[in-house]
Parts: C-alpha cells; sequence; structure tokens
C-alpha cells in the first residue's frame, strides 16, 4: 500500500459517533484547537462538506457516464482533503506533523478536466438555466453550492490564513466551473441547455 494511503488511514478513527463534546457550540479543529461552530473555519469546512453531499447526490445521475462519473468520484475524495485543509490552522509548533493541504497538481488537473469536457460542447449563445436533464440539474445546484463554499473560505481566509489555504481557494473556484462545464455536457454536450432569452416574460 502506498505510503500517503497509509498516512491518510492514519488520520482518521471512528470509534464513537457521539461524543457529547460539542453540545455547548464548541469543536474541535484536526490539531485539537477548540473553536466555536459559529466561526468562519468552520462556517468554511461545513460549506465543502454540504457540497459533497450534493455531488454524491448528483453521481446518482450520473451512475454509467464514463466521462463523468470517474471525475466526480475523484472530486468528492479530494473535498475531503479539501475540508481537512480549511480545519487545519497553519502550526507554528516545532515538530508539529504536516498538514494535509490541497496541492497545485489537484488545481492543474481540474483545469485540464474543464479544458478537456468543454472542447466537446456546443458553443454558448446565451447564459445557461439551471435543468435541461435531472443530471444536468443536480449539477447545476452542485455549482451554486460550491460558488457558497467558496464565498465562505474566501471570508475566512480574508481575516484568517488566506496563504495558508491558497490552493485550497483555488481549487473551489476551478471546481465551480467544473460543474458548470459537466452540467452542460449531462444535457447531451450542450444541445438540450435550457438558454436565458432576456425579457422574454416581459
Amino acid at each position: 500500500m502506498a505510503r500517503a494511503a497509509l498516512e491518510a488511514r492514519a488520520l482518521v478513527t471512528l470509534n464513537r459517533i457521539y461524543t457529547r463534546a460539542g453540545d455547548g457550540g464548541e469543536t474541535r479543529l484536526s490539531t485539537g484547537e477548540k473553536v466555536s461552530k459559529a466561526s468562519g473555519r468552520v462556517e468554511a469546512y461545513g460549506g465543502v462538506d454540504e457540497l459533497n453531499a450534493l455531488i454524491g447526490l448528483a453521481r446518482l445521475q450520473t451512475i454509467g457516464n464514463l466521462e463523468l462519473d470517474p471525475i466526480l468520484a475523484r472530486i468528492q475524495n479530494d473535498l475531503f482533503d479539501l475540508g481537512a485543509d480549511l480545519a487545519t490552522p497553519e502550526s507554528r509548533k516545532a515538530g508539529a506533523p504536516r498538514a494535509l493541504r490541497i496541492t497545485a497538481g489537484q488545481v492543474a488537473r481540474l483545469e485540464r478536466e474543464i479544458d478537456a469536457l468543454n472542447a466537446s460542447l456546443a458553443p454558448l449563445t446565451s447564459f445557461v438555466l439551471p435543468g435541461g436533464s435531472a443530471a444536468s440539474a443536480a449539477l447545476h445546484l452542485a455549482r451554486t453550492v460550491c460558488r457558497r463554499a467558496e464565498r465562505f473560505a474566501v471570508a475566512f481566509a480574508a481575516n484568517d490564513g488566506a496563504a495558508t489555504h491558497a490552493e485550497a481557494l483555488r481549487y473551489l473556484n476551478r471546481l465551480s466551473d467544473l460543474l458548470f462545464v459537466a452540467a452542460r455536457l449531462a444535457n447531451d454536450r450542450g444541445a438540450g441547455d435550457v438558454l436565458w432569452a432576456p425579457g422574454a416574460t416581459r
């Protein structure tokens, strides 16, 4: 087994599901530090958790799609990395274990996938309304929640940790673009897109 997989396995041990430790409105970060559940950091990684759940629901509509589903499956794993990244402040202690961070390589992979998927799509002639197929609608919903998660993360990082979590912020920004392209691909490569007609309902 790869060393990275062994290290990842060591990150998590779940013997009990409830501990009552959070009953007072606090939670512990990956470092053990206590913070309020209302903190910007918790809001940021909570938004990523919500996004991951929505991508899981979207994947119920992409089963059998050999282009999209493997990408979404990998992204779900990446989002756990991203949540760990946001949940871990930069340690100032000598000898502290290295934090799990999103890498530039993970961001670059999203960019390659966006370019590859987009190359096969019909050209856009207007803004796209969420809908068309069930898979596309689900992916558009995930895209909007990704944008919200990005706003939470940017707001948190502006006050504490912008440099520490720079690649995490880039990842969220690229991911919303990938979800947009994926939603179009799920709409018969854009042929089934529902287009905005400005002023049509006046």
